[in-house]
């Protein structure tokens, strides 16, 4: 990377050294904030304007605000994601629009308020706010040459497009690692893990074919007690001492409990919701309906809420852990859509989830081979997920990096 041939102290720590030739200036020297208005008044779905917000497009409008080119700062909320909107829009009121002055690059202005460190000047924990005030006294480095800055703007644009694009990339690799997984799961509890094996008509739609020594079992009749619904208890108390509380909101699509959700509940009340390990929980209605989660090697006592159904297995018809992977699969997603089908409320009781037909083989040890087999290929798939994932944050990081070192004139870009 080339650096500038001479140096000066900016007297701002965080921006260090800059440019003999360049300055710091205010961001009030380099653009005009202006207020949002609300957009009621303008709304029009086939508008030819975006309503754009902090956190995007979210509307069209009959009228336009400004016409651009002009970068948008949060004011409440999302406050940390500068947009840049080169064409008319309407801003609403909780965000700022800027006009930017002629003698400055928008596309180098959009950089420079991406290397705001928005935490040193919010205000409000719950909401975070900015202030046009304080907006205005936040410093940059920048040139005076318009056609420098302009080369530095289109540098910057080519590399993080570029980022952009690795980046995609990646995030897409992740999907299709989502699912190589869900094909995975769906191919080995509906059809074992013999490719060679015979199979049979399931009789049922969203089976189809099975093994032709697998049945077709009911869930209440692998179980060791019947369904049943959790606790109707306020989650008020955070006692670690006391059973933990689990809610539909505790646990996310990895099946993992979250650590900064905890409630609990007293022993006295929990006593009668407590979980034993291999215990399944389904949800029953909302958003997450249908949505499981198994309680598997928690150290503590945990119970469950109301909105949640308990099916827990016998053991010596089901391994919880076949039973867990069938409700990741297509099989299971498909048997909910038929439910959704036959009511406009998506919700399913204890009555329905007792209805659910999967097929399994009869041997115990036959379900613990294809239980393994899963385990060995997730894990692998997950090894190539937690991969990518690292590449995505260090990306992620050296798109940020890059847009602070080229703004602050730590690195001269080529000419």
């Amino acid at each position: 990377m080339q650096v500038y041939e001479n140096y000066k102290d900016s007297g701002i720590e965080w921006i260090g050294k800059i440019p003999a030739h360049w300055e710091v200036k205010k961001l009030k020297r380099l653009a005009k904030i202006c207020n949002g208005q609300d957009h009621k008044k303008v709304w029009d779905e086939n508008g030819s304007y975006p309503i754009i917000g902090s956190g995007g497009i979210f509307g069209r409008a009959k009228d336009y605000l400004f016409k651009g080119p002009s970068v948008l700062l949060g004011r409440k909320g999302t406050i940390d994601k500068p947009q840049y909107i080169s064409s008319p829009f309407w801003s609403v009121d909780t965000a700022y629009y800027t006009e930017i002055f002629k003698e400055i690059s928008p596309r180098l202005f959009y950089y420079l308020c991406k290397t705001i460190n928005f935490d040193l000047y919010k205000y409000g924990s719950t909401v975070p706010s900015m202030t046009q005030e304080t907006l205005n006294q936040i410093p940059f480095a920048i040139s005076n040459n318009i056609e420098e800055q302009t080369t530095i703007a289109n540098y910057l644009d080519q590399k993080t497009a570029e980022l952009d694009t690795l980046i995609a990339d990646k995030q897409e690799l992740l999907k299709l690692y989502e699912e190589e997984k869900t094909a995975i799961i769906n191919q080995a509890v509906t059809k074992g893990i013999n490719p060679n094996v015979t199979l049979k008509d399931s009789g049922i739609a969203w089976l189809g074919e099975i093994p032709e020594h697998w049945e077709v079992y009911k869930l209440k009749y692998i179980l060791s007690e019947k369904l049943m619904y959790g606790a109707n208890e306020p989650a008020k108390e955070e006692n670690i001492e006391h059973p933990r509380y689990i809610r539909i909101t505790d646990f996310g699509k990895d099946g993992e409990l979250k650590s900064d959700t905890y409630k609990s509940l007293p022993p006295k009340i929990a006593e009668d919701y407590l979980l034993e390990n291999g215990d399944i929980l389904f949800a029953r209605s909302g958003a997450t309906v249908g949505k499981t989660f198994q309680f598997k090697n928690y150290k503590k006592p945990a119970c469950f809420a109301g909105y949640l159904i308990k099916a827990s297995l016998d053991s010596t018809k089901a391994i919880s852990d076949f039973i867990y992977f069938f409700t990741k699969s297509n099989s299971y997603e498909n048997w909910k859509n038929s439910i959704f089908n036959q009511a406009t409320i998506q919700n399913i009781g204890a009555d329905k989830y007792a209805m659910l037909e999967l097929a399994l083989p009869q041997k115990i040890n036959e379900q613990q081979e294809i239980v393994d087999y899963i385990e060995e290929q997730l894990a692998i798939i997950n090894a190539k997920q937690k991969k990518t994932t690292t590449l995505i944050k260090l990306l992620t990081e050296y798109r940020t990096a890059l847009i602070s070192e080229v703004v602050t004139g730590k690195i001269k870009v080529p000419q």
